[in-house]
Parts: structure tokens; sequence; C-alpha cells
């Protein structure tokens, strides 16, 4: 479980994330392809390092390709997001945020969400910011996300409907329910910004206990003496969540739908998806319907914050017409990866453990039919030489569970597939 903890505490904006993320380590070219399934030819995003108050950040730049219009309704920018080619999961965080933001100016300006025209959120290089946001945090591989405290600013600022103060109503209205500061004059939070971490952000808290395995630093656009206008990205397991897990169990919800009308060659792609839209599980049960009709039951377990997304999912990709829903707990021994090497290919080996022991040892089996392919050889003999390998590291049921460091060198010696 891969977490992510946004320090947001000297502001945050849209290219300020993206920034952090991209410093982080996502992928550039993942992002600019998202942006171009949504906005093709329009914008490109770039990058280059810059420096706040002696600070080193990536500042993330959305390049403007063609004329933009003023502005842009709620259903224009759904529309857009809904016909993209994207990564079910990117959709739904993007649909996500959008629908805060125009949840948000729909109570600033008392008219109905769906009426709301965006002004600056709905320019070009705002909409390539939420979209870049929400495929680099699925690149990166992140399970969660919590953030600190917000610094919004003070004072006021110019918008489309004149000088406002700071916060704006927006930011006013995304900001219920999350800790905030002013933290310092001028607007340090945009809407945007607020979208998405409080979107995304499954709760408001100070740096969690975690394993940290990476960060990354995003710049703003101006460089203020004695503050460095950045916003700071933090990735790692959280201590807490593997014995979370494995003592009191999560939260976690069950999906439940009967189908008996659709194509049977359908089902690994409706799978696919659902895993790719942030399921945690995804299966089929044969079952009897009334009348005698075959029949499948799909069943879908996610977090809670996942559900809405996976349903629309469920929806887009299969005939049904309805579904059920229950609240259930998930349990988890904690578990570790660690690579061995087999014929100079590191293939990651998942390592479950009971706190002291290890109970059981899997390779990512993708990783080992990648191999295969390479190679050339029988996915049985490459199943079997990554075996050997753990095995000749040290990592068999019974043994004591390795530190990182330890198991990451006990496993680079070298095993032969043939």
């Amino acid at each position: 479980m891969r977490h992510l903890w946004i320090d947001a505490s000297a502001g945050v904006a849209g290219d300020m994330l993206l920034g952090a993320l991209l410093d982080a380590g996502a992928s550039l070219d993942v992002v600019q392809r998202a942006v171009d399934a949504v906005v093709a030819g329009s914008v490109s995003v770039e990058t280059h390092q810059v420096t706040r108050a002696g600070m080193r950040a990536t500042k993330a730049d959305v390049v403007m390709r063609v004329d933009d219009p003023p502005h842009r309704d709620w259903r224009t920018i759904a529309r857009m997001v809904a016909e993209a080619d994207l990564d079910e999961r990117v959709r739904g965080d993007v649909l996500r945020v959008f629908g805060s933001l125009a949840d948000a100016e729909g109570q600033a300006h008392g008219i109905p969400p769906v009426d709301v025209h965006f002004h600056e959120v709905g320019a070009l290089d705002s909409i390539a910011d939420v979209v870049g946001v929400c495929a680099a945090v699925a690149d990166l591989g992140v399970d969660s996300v919590s953030v600190g405290e917000v610094s919004v600013g003070s004072g006021t600022v110019r918008m489309a409907h004149g000088r406002i103060a700071v916060p704006g109503p927006a930011v006013v209205e995304l900001s219920r329910g999350w800790r905030v500061r002013a933290g310092g004059e001028g607007e340090l939070t945009t809407p945007t910004g607020m979208a998405l971490v409080t979107t995304l952000g499954e709760s408001c808290e100070d740096l969690p206990s975690m394993s940290l395995e990476g960060s990354g630093t995003g710049a703003g656009t101006r460089d203020v003496a004695g503050r460095p206008n950045i916003t700071r990205v933090f990735l790692g397991e959280r201590a807490d969540a593997a014995a979370t897990a494995a003592n009191e169990g999560t939260p976690a919800i069950v999906i439940e739908a009967n189908v008996d009308d659709l194509d049977p060659r359908l089902w690994p792609g409706v799978l696919a998806a659902l895993m790719a839209a942030g399921a945690q599980d995804a299966w089929l049960v044969p079952i009897l319907m009334k009348k005698g009709r075959p029949a499948h039951t799909l069943h879908v377990l996610c977090s809670p914050d996942a559900a809405p997304r996976l349903r629309d999912v469920v929806y887009a990709q299969t005939s049904t017409i309805g579904v059920r829903q229950a609240a259930t707990t998930k349990f988890m021994l904690p578990r570790t990866w660690v690579d061995v090497q087999v014929d100079g290919h590191a293939v990651p080996v998942k390592v479950s453990h009971d706190g002291g022991a290890i109970t059981q040892v899997t390779p990512e089996f993708d990783a080992v039919a990648d191999l295969a392919r390479t190679s050339g050889l029988p996915q049985v003999r490459v199943l079997a030489a990554v075996a050997a390998a753990a095995a000749g590291a040290g990592l068999v049921p019974g043994s004591p569970v390795p530190e990182a460091d330890e198991a990451a060198g006990r496993a680079s010696g070298r095993a032969s597939s043939a």
C-alpha cells in the first residue's frame, strides 16, 4: 500500500502539485499522453529546475499551443473528459475534482453546479494541471493520500469577477472540514489546488509515520524572499498500515452484480478495467439465476472512497442496470517486495509474514511472464528459477523476516533459468 502525503504548508496550486509529483518520479510522458487525450495538441507540459528562497524545486509549465476561449462550463469539461481515452482511474479522479470545483463554485455564486461556467479553472492550463496531477498519482502507484494543514493566504487578489478577498469563496467552500491557516500574504492556494488535495486526499493530518521511498518538490511561479513558494510530496508505506490491516482490519466495500446477458469474451476486459480504476480485487462466480439461466456474479472489492467510480465502471463496462453494495472489513498479513535476480533480470517477489516469520513467498507473475517472453523460455521454468533465487536468498516460509537492506543484498545473487 503506497501512501502519498502532501505538504501544503506553503500553499498549493495545480502546477505546484504537478511539479512535485513529477519531481518524485512520475513520468512526464504519461502525464503528457493523458493531457493530450483530453485537449489534444492544445498544450505541452514542460519542466525545469528552479530555486525558491534558496530551495531546489521542479517547475511544471503548461505551454499553450492554441488560442484558449475565455471559459468553459461544467457540461463541456465533463464531456471532454468522458470522451477522452483515459485510464478509468484517472478519468474518475478528474471528474471528481472538477465535480468538487463545480459544487464549490455553485455554492459561492448561488447557482446549481451544472450551470457553473468556469473561468480561471476552465482554462486549458488548469485542465492540464488537473488531468496531469491525476495521471501522475496513478503512475506513481499511489493507494492512499493524506494532506497536511493548508496555507491559503491573505489579502486580496484580482479574479475574473474583480478583486476579491483571499481566500476566495471557492477555496473557502472546498476547505470545509480541513485544517487551514493564512500562512502568508497573497493567494497561496488556488481553487484548483484546493480541489485536488481535498478530493484526492482522504484525510487531513500531520506527516504520518512512514517508510519513506521518495519525495518531490514543486515550485510556484513567484520566488518570495524568506518563504519558499513550494509544495512537497512524500511517498512511502505507512508504518501503521500493515499493523492495522493485520490486527484491526481496514474498512472496505464489496460491490456485486448478477449478469446473465454479457458476451463472456468481454469479462477479462471488465476485470482489467476495474483493477485499473482502483479496485483491490475483482472476480466472477458462476451462478444459476431464475428460470434456470446461467450467469455470473461480478464481485469488486475496494476502499470506500473508490466505490462511486467503480460503480460507474461496472455500469459502463457491463450490461447490468443495478448493483449491490455492502461494507466489510479487510484483514491482510504484512507484506513487502524483494527483487531477486534471474539471468540478470530483476523479478519482484512478494514476501508475506506474520510480523516475525515469513508465511508466503510469491513471485509477481506478470514479471515472470515478461521474462519468459524476452528469454523464449517456458513460464514454468522461469517460475522455478525465480523460486530457486528466492530460496537461495533465504526467502522461504518459516524463516525470519529479513530487514529490507539485508534482503536486497541476499537476493542480489544470480540464478539461472536455463
